[in-house]
């Protein structure tokens, strides 16, 4: 990773997972879960955090929403897709609230705290990246 992208990565509200992200913490998960038990577990995690609330879950698109008021103030958007059967990739998209130009990781912290959690849930299933 270029030093542009660590300088890009630290100065911005935004974090969002993808496959060839530059950040391992940052790349997408992969479960061996139905794309039922996935969305249920993320749900599970989501509603187990302090300060954060569920706004939306819309199961045919795989989409949950939630708002975190805790120490900053946060979007997040979880994505579940079924791959196949037993082959789920969860995504985040996380945007912070705030006034100046950086979060300081904030929202790449949730994130990987989020997954963190979400691995545990789902230990036995956990799949290497594709």
């Amino acid at each position: 990773m270029s030093i542009f992208q660590k300088i890009q990565g630290f100065i911005s509200t935004h974090a969002e997972t993808s496959d060839r992200h530059p950040l391992d913490e940052l790349k997408s998960r992969y479960y061996k879960a139905t794309a039922k038990q996935a969305l249920e577990a993320v749900l599970e995690v989501l509603e187990g955090f302090d300060g954060c609330t569920v706004i939306s879950v819309s199961e045919e698109r795989g989409e949950i929403s939630a708002e975190i008021k805790k120490t900053r103030k946060a979007f997040l958007v979880a994505t579940v897709v079924s791959i196949g059967p037993f082959d789920t990739a969860v995504d985040f998209n996380v945007s912070t609230e705030t006034f100046l130009p950086t979060d300081f990781g904030c929202s790449r912290s949730m994130v990987s705290t989020v997954y963190r959690e979400l691995d545990r849930k789902l230990a036995k299933a956990v799949k290497p990246n594709n």
